[in-house]
């Protein structure tokens, strides 16, 4: 359908390049456009209202519109609207929130660098972990191991963690000394017979077989989502962290926790590393920290990691890292506001009370003839679409099959997100359990439209 001359359609075509968009795709058929949002809902600029089952990018914690931030956000514009952090300056806004977050996070982190994004915090984690080996003369002690599939942003040095051939193709990424071990999906890479235990005993094997051949003196970090959020909602199987770590500590390797989808409650604890009893050497954040109203991350490190890079400053006269707007005042008032809002309005218990019936709604997707695994934790989950539930044998990428289930929950008024055929979900945490009924009672419907569509193309489903 042709787009309408001078539309909004028409004018983002003519003039905007998106982010993880299909170019051709998008001039053909145009952007879907967000107008205004309240709560879990979201509207199009056609009146159409949606239930926002991915928070936005998993991140709008606390929902559209909530006065407080708004509030928040133009007190401090009326009062300091920016200044910087360089060369030893400062405001409140940023020495509040840094000690107010610091307050909050795991005993084995001391201090926060403030970044923008996801990416930037993980590319700053990146950074101070070359410095520090540097400044206690390991310098080659470089190497960073990700994860296949894992997700950690799309800088070059992010992108280069990251996993996803999605985002090496065509960019020149991994760069060099980049390193990725196996991806721990036990429904998918599970051997016959094998148990969840089993499995990440191999896991945790494999990581060690990779640091002994590249050299324990040349690897200087481990990065992991304790939830593998854009690789389709990846739980952790049982032991795995705590086998991980032991592997980490004997080749005294740092671990790097990415807590930017599973930060701020989403886990059913403020931090995942919680969940999963992970203790950081660095945890990054972000997303959730603002309720994704401004942007703005923290890279936070131990004491041992400060003190080391604290000493090479001195040497080299500055830490020669940081961006214009790290901690930006607007941005770190709203942070800290929306800290506030977790505990006085307890966010923590609002979600351990309502998670009971997402897992348990999303639980029963599993007797769904297109569904072979159910997968999450808290507030956060996926359901993976396979062509034979039996063999788990999966759909061909040419099938589309994530996209169709997707387009035809924005029929139902209802938006989620396919990672490949796994259907993502990822509320705002103060979804209530009725929306969380009425967010499942949709997908419900349009996995439901999507089995009779492939019946009627002919795919047979078993």
């Amino acid at each position: 359908m042709a787009l309408q001359p001078n539309s909004p359609e028409a004018r983002d075509v003519a003039y905007l390049v998106h982010p993880y968009t299909n170019f051709r795709a998008n001039e053909e058929q145009g952007p879907m456009i967000i107008e205004r949002g309240e709560g879990v809902y979201v509207w199009d600029n056609n009146g159409k209202k949606y239930i926002e089952g991915m928070a936005g990018l998993w991140s709008t914690s606390l929902g559209f519109q909530h006065k407080r931030l708004v509030a928040a956000a133009t007190k401090q514009l009326e009062k300091l609207p920016y200044y910087h952090q360089f060369g030893q300056k400062s405001h409140l806004p940023g020495i509040d929130l840094a000690e107010k977050l610091m307050n909050l996070a795991p005993s084995s982190v001391s201090k926060v660098f403030f970044n923008n994004s996801g990416s930037e915090a993980n590319d700053t984690a990146i950074k101070i972990i070359w410095y520090y080996n540097n400044a206690r003369g390991r310098h080659e002690k470089k190497k960073i191991i990700g994860r296949i599939n894992g997700y950690h942003g799309i800088t070059l040095a992010a992108a280069s963690l990251t996993g996803r051939t999605l985002n090496h193709s065509g960019f020149d990424v991994p760069l060099a000394g980049f390193l990725h071990t196996n991806n721990p999906h036990y429904y998918r890479f599970g051997e016959v017979g094998e148990s969840e235990e089993d499995f990440a005993t191999r896991m945790a094997d494999d990581l060690d077989k990779m640091i002994i051949e590249e050299g324990p003196e040349t690897v200087a970090a481990f990065f992991a989502e304790p939830v593998m959020g854009a690789g389709g909602v990846i739980t952790p199987p049982k032991t795995y962290f705590e086998k991980i770590q032991a592997v980490l500590k004997k080749h005294d390797v740092l671990m790097v926790v990415d807590e930017v989808i599973c930060g701020f409650c989403r886990t059913g604890n403020f931090w995942a590393s919680e969940t999963y009893n992970i203790k950081p050497d660095i945890l990054v954040c972000a997303k959730a920290l603002s309720s994704s109203y401004l942007p703005i991350s923290g890279t936070m490190i131990s004491d041992d990691i400060y003190q080391a890079i604290a000493d090479a400053s001195a040497k080299y006269g500055v830490f020669g890292h940081g961006y214009t707007y790290s901690g930006h005042p607007v941005a770190a008032a709203v942070a800290l506001e929306t800290l506030k809002i977790y505990e006085e309005d307890d966010i923590l218990g609002h979600v351990r009370t309502v998670a009971k019936r997402f897992q348990e709604r999303l639980t029963n997707f599993g007797e769904h003839p297109l569904v072979g695994e159910v997968r999450g934790v808290g507030l956060v989950g996926a359901t993976e679409l396979v062509k034979d539930k039996t063999t788990k044998e999966a759909f061909a990428a040419s099938d589309g099959v994530g996209a169709m289930v997707s387009n035809y929950c924005l029929e139902q008024g209802l938006i989620t997100r396919p990672v490949g055929d796994s259907m993502c979900f990822c509320p705002p945490l103060i979804v209530s359990e009725s929306e969380i009924d009425d967010m499942f009672d949709r997908y419900a419907h349009a996995l439901d439209d999507s089995l009779d569509a492939l019946s009627r193309q002919g795919a047979a489903v078993a």
